[in-house]
């Protein structure tokens, strides 16, 4: 059953520190932009609303104004990706969050890191390093996310909105890792987010792993999961 992860979507199988394995999807450029978008808007707003209550103060308001420019648009993501579980607004809005690659929570040394590193990504201009960063690397990390060990994921949706009304189990055919299990089991509780199309083509990469039909996968490879998971 070996490379069955790499192939579920964009999947990517993290270690935690207890070697226990997580699946997550890493977020794309696309997604990530519109999150960026929103942010940059959210900083503007702040800044702008700075330097108009700076304006009436003199030289004194406009001082704090300029400390207000500068705090807000470094330690902005960093307040929120260490305080509000890896998500600023923007990330929040499109379901995503910052972790660690080893899949822990996010903590403030990495953030800073990350979030600082935004001016190396700009380069030369327009996010141009950054953008390129992305595309090339395996779980879409820009500059600041490979020098901090940080991963843009989609949240994970709970199991009980999207498996609850599955039932029926089977037992795998043959021993498989925790990684392989969590692989499934994040099938299952996919499933009722993909179009039938969809679902059919993935249970349908494994027709030859567990010697099932093409029309009998989708069906087969959930009662494993199920089973994986406790199910009945």
């Amino acid at each position: 059953m070996d490379g069955i992860a790499p192939r579920i979507d964009t999947t990517v199988i993290l270690e935690t520190p207890e070697g226990i394995g997580m699946a997550v999807r890493p977020a794309g450029l696309f997604v990530r932009g519109l999150a960026f978008l929103v942010d940059e808007l959210i900083r503007w707003v702040i800044i702008a609303a700075g330097l108009i209550v700076g304006a009436f103060l003199g030289y004194f308001g406009m001082g704090l104004a300029l400390i207000l420019l500068f705090t807000t648009y470094w330690l902005y993501g960093v307040a929120f990706e260490v305080l509000n579980n890896g998500m600023t607004p923007g990330k929040k809005m499109q379901s995503l969050q910052v972790i660690h690659d080893d899949g822990t929570p996010v903590r403030l040394p990495a953030s800073m890191v990350r979030n600082l590193l935004l001016s190396v990504d700009l380069l030369p201009a327009a996010y141009t390093a950054g953008i390129v960063s992305l595309l090339l690397t395996r779980n879409f990390q820009r500059l600041g996310d490979l020098a901090a060990g940080t991963l843009v994921i989609y949240r994970p949706v709970e199991a009980a909105s999207s498996a609850v009304s599955f039932s029926g189990v089977r037992s795998p055919p043959f021993p498989l890792t925790p990684a392989e299990q969590r692989v499934l089991v994040d099938y299952l509780e996919r499933a009722q987010d993909l179009t039938e199309e969809r679902s059919a083509e993935l249970a349908g990469l494994l027709c030859n792993t567990f010697a099932i039909t093409p029309a009998q996968a989708p069906r087969e490879i959930k009662k494993i999961a199920n089973g994986l998971r406790g199910g009945a």
